[in-house]
């Protein structure tokens, strides 16, 4: 994904390990290769993985390696959100009982993420990977998160939800609880 800057194979196995570190441990920041939005989907999608974005960058870099497959965001396995107002995280799509994995991921383009309190909207996360509750604090209106977090009510159902600020990424998994504070 040179189109993007990001080399396509240290970068992106360096995402994919702190993207790892991120969904095993929700409520933790990792570094990765900035833009993180970009290097995230650069490590998520190839020619069977679908998505929607209106980066228009993103797509044409996408389109030019034969690694587009757009789709709405209702129907996309990738959402990546610059703008969360243009998309309801809740008609995405979550799977289902039999096969919860064909939920969609949810990559939010965000000004920062961080551990505990800070910037933006503190989110309290419990559940596999957390030590009894972490907190996280994301810039996004606590009505986009709140939204997020009725989207992944349904468990085994859900969205992943990955929050990429510069080069730090966190995760909240389908599995996790989060509660906007």
């Amino acid at each position: 994904m040179r189109a993007l800057g990001i080399d396509p194979v240290h970068e992106t196995r360096r995402t994919f390990d702190g993207l790892l570190s991120a969904m095993s441990r929700p409520g933790t920041v990792q570094a990765v290769p900035a833009p993180a939005d970009h290097a995230v989907v650069a490590t998520f999608v190839d020619h069977e993985v679908t998505i929607a974005t209106d980066d228009d960058s993103l797509r044409d870099a996408l389109s030019g390696q034969g690694r587009l497959e757009a789709a709405a965001a209702e129907n996309a396995d990738i959402v990546h959100v610059r703008d969360h107002s243009r998309v309801d995280v809740r008609a995405c799509k979550r799977g289902s009982l039999v096969e919860p994995s064909e939920g969609a991921t949810v990559v939010y383009r965000v000004a920062s993420v961080a551990a505990g309190s800070g910037e933006g909207t503190t989110v309290t996360l419990s559940g596999p990977g957390v030590d009894g509750t972490a907190t996280l604090s994301v810039s996004l209106p606590e009505s986009a998160l709140a939204a997020l977090a009725q989207a992944q009510s349904d468990y085994p159902r859900g969205v992943d939800a990955i929050f990429a600020a510069e080069n730090r990424v966190a995760a909240v998994p389908r599995s996790v609880t989060m509660e906007v504070a």
